[in-house]
C-alpha cells in the first residue's frame, strides 16, 4: 500500500475513497495485489496474471465478467467490505440477511460471497441445491469463529456433562459468526443460533427449554445480551477454552452451579478495541454527541453507550438521526466511513483513532473478485464453498429454529 507522500497514478474515479478507510488517512489509492503488504500471507492459489492489476483494469474486467454472467450470479457485500468491493454487490448488509437475500433469488447459480467463511458457510446452508457458493479469498476468516474450534466445543460440552451428570437441561446458543460443524452442533443437541439483532429471543427461547445456556463464541454478546434480560453478571461465567481439557473451563463446580450462561472466552479484534477512554474523549470533544456501539463490544463500553445494536441498527441509528447529529461509532471502519459518507448533513466518526479494520474481511482484494467472476465465465467454479450433507441438515435445524422465533 502507498501514500499520498509518494509519486501515485492517476486518482481512479470508481474508488474516491481508498481501500482502507482510515478516518486519518484519506487519499490512499487502490493498489495491486502485490503491493498490499501482507499479500504474501494470503491465498497464493490466485493466478500471477491478476497479481499485477491496477484498479482501472479491476474494475473493468469485474464489470465486464458481471454483465456477462447477468442473473446467473448474485454478488454478495457485508457491510463491513472495502468501497473498491461493495461497489460491485447486488445486496449489502449483515451476514445472515445476506445469506437470507441470496436464497431469495434461486434464479442465480452462483452467489459470490463478498465476505468470511462463516458467511459463505451461512449461505450454502440456506440456498437451494444447484445454487454454488463462492468466496473470494479463501483466507479471508473471522478471528472470533477461530477461537471456537469445534473439537474445543465438544470437549467442553463433554465435561459440562460429566460435571452436572447430564446436559439435558443445557441449551447450546452460537452466534451466526461461527462455524458451520458448531451451528450443526447446535441442531443436533436442541440448540439454535442467533444474530445480534435477536440474541434476546434467542435466549428467552433457550430459557424456556433448559436451566443454563451455552454460549459461543463471543463472550461480550452473551454478556451485553443476559444483562439486558436482568441476568446478574455473577450468574455467567467465563469458560476458558485454551486450558487443557479437564480443567471445566478455569471454572470450580460452585461456579458452573450457580452459572446461568456459561459463555466461550472469544471476542472480537475489531470491537474489543473499543474502550471507556474513547467514549469519555468523544464527549469532551463533541457535548451532544451520541455514541452507538455494536453488542460484540465489551460490556462496560456497551453500558456508556447511548444505543447498542448490530450493524443494520447502526446504520439506520445514523440514517435516521436529525440533520446536524453528532455520533460516535464503536464498530468496524469500512461501515463507519460509508455512513458518514452516505450523511454528509452529519459529523460520524469513528471512536477508536487507530481505526482498525476487520483484517480478515480485507483481504477480499478486487483482484480475488475478478478472478472467481472471469473463472465461472470461463465455465469454472473456484473456491466453492460446500458444508457436508448431513452438517448442513443439522446446521438447517438450528437455524430454522432462530427463524421460527416472532
Amino acid at each position: 500500500m502507498t501514500t499520498s507522500t509518494a509519486k501515485q497514478p492517476k486518482p481512479n474515479p470508481y474508488y474516491p475513497i481508498g481501500q482502507l478507510q482510515c478516518e486519518t488517512d484519506t487519499g490512499l489509492l487502490t493498489v495491486p495485489l502485490t503491493q498490499e503488504v501482507a499479500f504474501r500471507s494470503w491465498q497464493q492459489a490466485i493466478p500471477e496474471e491478476y497479481w499485477g492489476l491496477d484498479a482501472d483494469e479491476l474494475t473493468r474486467r469485474i464489470r465486464t465478467a458481471r454483465a456477462t454472467l447477468a442473473e446467473n450470479v448474485v454478488v454478495l457485500g457485508h457491510h463491513y467490505q472495502r468501497e473498491d468491493i461493495i461497489q460491485f454487490a447486488d445486496e449489502r448488509g449483515d451476514s445472515f440477511a445476506l445469506a437470507q437475500y441470496a436464497a431469495s433469488h434461486p434464479e442465480s447459480r452462483y452467489i459470490v460471497f463478498c465476505g468470511v467463511h462463516f458467511m459463505a458457510e451461512a449461505a450454502d446452508i440456506l440456498c437451494a441445491p444447484h445454487q454454488q457458493v463462492v468466496l473470494p479469498n479463501m483466507e479471508a476468516g473471522c478471528s472470533m469463529a477461530d477461537m471456537a474450534a469445534p473439537p474445543d466445543v465438544y470437549s467442553a460440552w463433554r465435561e459440562l456433562e460429566d460435571s452436572f451428570g447430564s446436559t439435558d437441561d443445557i441449551i447450546p446458543v452460537t452466534y451466526m459468526n461461527s462455524a458451520a460443524s458448531l451451528k450443526a452442533f447446535c441442531g443436533k443437541y436442541g440448540g439454535v443460533v442467533c444474530t445480534s439483532s435477536n440474541a434476546t429471543k434467542v435466549l428467552e427461547w433457550a430459557f424456556e427449554r433448559g436451566k443454563r445456556v451455552f454460549f459461543f463464541p463471543d463472550q461480550h454478546l452473551g454478556r451485553n445480551t443476559g444483562a439486558k434480560m436482568g441476568i446478574p453478571l455473577d450468574e455467567m461465567v467465563l469458560w476458558n477454552w485454551r486450558l487443557p481439557a479437564g480443567n471445566l473451563g478455569g471454572r470450580d463446580g460452585d461456579e458452573l452451579a450457580r452459572a446461568r450462561i456459561i459463555l466461550w472466552q472469544g471476542h472480537c479484534s475489531v470491537h474489543q478495541r473499543f474502550s471507556l477512554t474513547q467514549i469519555e474523549q468523544a464527549r469532551e470533544r463533541y457535548p451532544d454527541v451520541k455514541i452507538v456501539v455494536h453488542p460484540e463490544c465489551r460490556h462496560e463500553v456497551v453500558q456508556e453507550a447511548d444505543a447498542n445494536g448490530s450493524t443494520a441498527y447502526i446504520a439506520k441509528y445514523v440514517a435516521e438521526a436529525p440533520a446536524g447529529s453528532v455520533i460516535g461509532v464503536g464498530t468496524e471502519i469500512n461501515l463507519v466511513s460509508r455512513l458518514a459518507k452516505e450523511n454528509p448533513d452529519k459529523t460520524v466518526f469513528c471512536l477508536d483513532p487507530v481505526v482498525c479494520p476487520c483484517s480478515t474481511m480485507y483481504r477480499v482484494h478486487p483482484a480475488y473478485l475478478a478472478w472467481v467472476m472471469e473463472s465461472l465465465v470461463a465455465g469454472t467454479v473456484v473456491n466453492r464453498i460446500q458444508v457436508p450433507a448431513e452438517e448442513k441438515a443439522h446446521a438447517r435445524l438450528a437455524l430454522e429454529r432462530m427463524l421460527a422465533l416472532k
